[in-house]
């Protein structure tokens, strides 16, 4: 009688089976393992909340540390040192004081202490890694051209997408590094915005009393 090419465990198995019995106890550790490292992979960080004290009334940010990491670090070193305190707006964009621009926007742009230090440049993160447009209330870092935005800041008044990765407000398309928007004090913000200014100089600048984070 032909033997079977199949053969076959003490209790009647075939090696196939008992193969995919071995394979099986195998794999399921790692199964496990993985879904170990997923539930122990850290949470999304909370945006944190600012504070903003000016001359004409406070206002509240929502800083992302979470999607713009380099951005978000960089303004939060400013502001945990100080150097915002004592600083201004000191610019108003509305669209009669751009005549030289083709893509016109509306921004109010503050800055440190000048008397504080000012910290190297930071890498640009752009609008198509963070996801962070540039939408009403939208906080980001002024800069020049890419990888220079030390400490300088601006609001937007209205969307902005123009100031997005792939608008060319900046000629370089690389657009500006949107960080957190405005959560509280709107009407202060768009009042800084109405301000007497000339040419795009707030006259006289409105001053940074403090900025802090909320507790």
């Amino acid at each position: 009688m032909q033997r079977s090419l199949l053969a076959r465990t003490p209790r009647g198995r075939s090696v196939q089976a008992t193969t995919r019995r071995t394979i099986a106890a195998f794999l399921l550790p790692l199964a496990l393992g993985a879904a170990g490292l997923a539930l122990a992979a850290p949470a999304p960080q909370d945006p944190v909340r600012v504070v903003v004290e000016t001359g004409m009334g406070a206002f509240e940010l929502e800083v992302d540390v979470g999607r713009a990491p380099v951005t978000a670090g960089n303004f939060l070193r400013y502001l945990d040192g100080g150097h915002y305190d004592g600083g201004t707006f000191f610019r108003t964009v509305h669209a009669e004081n751009q005549p030289d621009d083709a893509i016109r926007i509306a921004v109010i742009q503050g800055g440190r202490n000048p008397e504080a230090e000012a910290f190297p440049a930071i890498a640009l993160e752009r609008t198509s890694e963070t996801g962070l447009l540039h939408v009403d209330g939208a906080v980001s870092m002024g800069r020049t051209g890419p990888d220079t935005a030390t400490d300088s800041f601006f609001i937007c008044i209205g969307d902005q997408p123009s100031l997005d990765f792939g608008g060319m407000r900046n000629p370089d398309g690389q657009g500006f590094a949107a960080f957190g928007r405005v959560v509280a004090g709107m009407d202060v913000v768009r009042a800084i915005h109405a301000a007497p200014y000339e040419a795009q100089r707030l006259t006289p600048p409105v001053r940074i009393g403090r900025a802090y984070r909320k507790e």
